[in-house]
């Protein structure tokens, strides 16, 4: 499908949810990022801002990333309104496109997940090839269906955290896995449902 299916798409899912005054982040970030000393960050398919915006009240220099034009566009405002938005830098970029971004400390990928064409693993080695020596990135992938989610295929495969590194396949010598697991923990939708999910976590760090 091509980048303008995939834009109307993401478009139209972002525009259908309620504007978050406050986005919260994602508890996989929290936990790993609080005992980070802030740095540059890169948040790819940033939606609603909650992680970006809570790395920059921890004074990291972030470069948020989607192909949405809603998303980006309601997170500046969202940045500008909390007096962040010198910390927060939004770009529209489709991932399918070459990867323009280099010198980050951390790098967040939360449910990268699309009905289009993407090459992942390109995407994810791209991102590890973009930290500085010491920095890490963060993988947290959907291990379970949520019953909000837009994709609600029975038959879906969740790769596992080692799946999606040997996917990746950086090298032992540069890169170190320091957390590959699949916690639970109970969510909440859109729409204020919630429901025990499985995230599938994995986190690298670039050692040289």
């Amino acid at each position: 499908m091509s980048t303008t299916d995939a834009v109307t798409f993401w478009d139209g899912v972002h525009a259908a949810r309620p504007e978050a005054g406050d986005p919260r982040p994602n508890v996989r970030l929290t936990e790993t990022a609080a005992g980070l000393p802030p740095g540059d960050a890169l948040d790819l398919g940033c939606g609603n801002g909650g992680d970006a915006l809570w790395l920059a009240r921890r004074e990291w220099r972030v470069t948020a990333v989607d192909i949405s034009a809603v998303a980006v566009e309601r997170l500046a405002a969202l940045a500008r309104s909390h007096g962040l938005g010198e910390r927060v830098t939004t770009v529209r970029h489709d991932l399918r496109e070459p990867f323009p971004f280099s010198g980050f400390d951390l790098v967040c990928a939360h449910y990268l997940h699309t009905p289009f064409d993407l090459d992942r693993a390109a995407v994810l080695r791209a991102a590890a090839h973009a930290l500085r020596a010491g920095g890490r990135l963060l993988v947290v992938d959907h291990g379970s269906t949520a019953p909000w989610s837009w994709d609600q295929d029975p038959d879906i495969h969740y790769p596992s955290p080692r799946e999606v590194a040997a996917d990746i396949g950086l090298d032992p010598a540069t890169w170190t896995v320091e957390r590959a697991d699949t916690p639970r923990r109970t969510a909440t939708g859109p729409d204020g449902r919630t429901a025990e999910v499985t995230d599938h976590v994995l986190l690298v760090r670039r050692t040289g």
